[in-house]
C-alpha cells in the first residue's frame, strides 16, 4: 500500500495539503461572490460584496502564512484530517445560481459555506501545531462563526419578512 493511501486510511494529512485546500476554498469563495454581486437583488448586494471582501482577507491571511518561516517549518508535518473535510472540500465546487438568483437561495448557499468553514477551522484549530498556524485557525474559526451568526439573522429577516 502506498504511503499516500496509508495516510488517507489513518485520517492523516499534511499541513501543506490543508493549507492548499483552505486557500482554494477561500479563493473560490471570493471569486464566486465577486461574480455573484451584480446578479443579486439590491437588498443583499452589500452582503455579497462584504462576503467577497472577507474571503479576500482570508486569502491574504493564507498567503501571509505560506510565507511565514515558522509555518514553512511545519508544512510537511502530519495532522489529523478534519471530520468536516469532505463537506469543506465539496465547497470548492460552486453551484450555478443562474442569472437572477433569489435572496433566499444566495443566503442558503452562503450559510452552507460559512458552516463548512467554521467546522473545518474549528477542528484544525484543535489539531494544528502550536504557533502562527494554530492561531490563524482559531481566528478563522471565530470569524466564520460570527459570519454564520450574522447570516442567520439576515436570513431570518429576509425569509420571515416576506422579502423573497
Amino acid at each position: 500500500m502506498s504511503e499516500a493511501n496509508k495516510e488517507k486510511l489513518s485520517g492523516l494529512t499534511s499541513v501543506k495539503e490543508i493549507m492548499d485546500t483552505a486557500t482554494s476554498f477561500e479563493v473560490v469563495a471570493r471569486d464566486f461572490y465577486q461574480a455573484l454581486a451584480p446578479k443579486v437583488s439590491k437588498n443583499i448586494r452589500w452582503l455579497v460584496d462584504e462576503l467577497a471582501e472577507e474571503e479576500q482577507g482570508h486569502v491574504d491571511l493564507f498567503t501571509k502564512l505560506a510565507n511565514d518561516p515558522k509555518v514553512s517549518e511545519v508544512m510537511a508535518e502530519k495532522i489529523q484530517r478534519p471530520v468536516a473535510d469532505g463537506k469543506f472540500s465539496d465547497c470548492v465546487q460552486v453551484p450555478d445560481l443562474g442569472e437572477n438568483p433569489d435572496d433566499q437561495t444566495v443566503l442558503q448557499y452562503a450559510l452552507l459555506r460559512e458552516t463548512a468553514a467554521m467546522e473545518q477551522y474549528t477542528e484544525l484549530a484543535e489539531t494544528a501545531p502550536e504557533g502562527p498556524l494554530k492561531e490563524a485557525f482559531v481566528f478563522l474559526a471565530n470569524e466564520e462563526a460570527e459570519h454564520k451568526e450574522e447570516l442567520e439573522k439576515i436570513y431570518y429577516e429576509v425569509v420571515h419578512s416576506g422579502g423573497v
